[in-house]
Formats: C-alpha cells, structure tokens, sequence
C-alpha cells in the first residue's frame, strides 16, 4: 500500500535516482501522482513503439533493473516501503501494458484505463503482493503485474477487434 506521507520537501534534484524514481517530478503532482506518472510514460512509450518486440523487452527489463535500484533507494531515504511519489512502477507498468499493442490513440487509451483501472483496483494477486513483497521489489512488481493483467485484457480487446 502506498504511503501517504509528504515527500516533496526531502526530494533531491540532484540525485538521478529520485529523477527516475519521482517520473522526472510526476511523482511530485499533489494530485494522482500515479496518474501522472502513467502521462509521463506516454510519450517514452510513443518512442519505443518501433522497436522491434525483441528490443522493446529488454528496454522494458533494463528499466526494471534501474527502477529497482532507483525505488530502493529512494524509498530508504526517505524510510517509507512505497511513497506516493515514487512513481517509476506505473511508468513500467503502462509499458508492460502497451507491449506489442498495434499503434493509434484508441490503444494507448485504453491501455491507460486499464493499466490505471488494475492498479488502483488491485484485484488479486496484485493486492497480496502490494502488501507482503517490501523494497524496491515490493514498490515494483504490483505494478508489473497489473500491467500484465492490463496487458491481457488489451491483447484480447485487439483481438475481438480485428
């Protein structure tokens, strides 16, 4: 579960890792900053879109890497399991999300509500593992898993589609 408490005043521009885990500042919206982090994630998705799914995958994995690092450490320094403001899962969620999605808008929205919709519903599994897995893990697999779970219910909305 997300921690509410505060976290702009102790946020540091000068270390990459809160640019990567707040979103590049997302995190910092005083409104639905998950919400805003999933906007961030538009226009990085809007680039990767033409890789090639191979490459898309393993941007996908080397931003999981990075994002562990960067939640885990920031998430110690500022002693919360998963502040608001850390943002960095939803990115990779909705890209997870969007993996081999055709191109065009009505795609992209949809993936966003049903990215937003199993993160902040968290049906199960993504709820217990909200709650048990801690770290810079715990912060990003619920996330991956909702975007996995988004990801299914597009890749069968694609289908019907055709």
């Amino acid at each position: 579960m997300t921690d509410p408490a505060p976290i702009s005043p102790r946020w540091d521009w000068r270390r990459p890792h809160h640019w990567i885990a707040f979103g590049l500042g997302a995190g910092l919206s005083p409104l639905a900053p998950g919400t805003a982090g999933t906007l961030v994630a538009i226009p990085l998705y809007l680039v990767l879109q033409a890789l090639p799914p191979l490459a898309y995958l393993l941007v996908l994995a080397v931003m999981f890497l990075v994002g562990l690092w960067a939640c885990d450490k920031t998430a110690r320094e500022l002693s919360a399991s998963d502040p608001g403001a850390i943002v960095w899962d939803e990115i990779l969620g909705f890209l997870v999300t969007m993996a081999l999605a055709p191109p065009g808008w009505i795609w992209i929205l949809l993936g966003f509500i049903l990215f937003r919709l199993f993160d902040i519903l968290k049906p199960w599994p993504i709820g217990a593992l909200d709650r048990r897995v801690k770290g810079g893990l715990g912060i990003l697999l619920d996330d991956l898993v909702a975007g996995v779970m988004a990801w299914g219910l597009l890749q069968l909305l694609i289908a019907l589609s055709r």
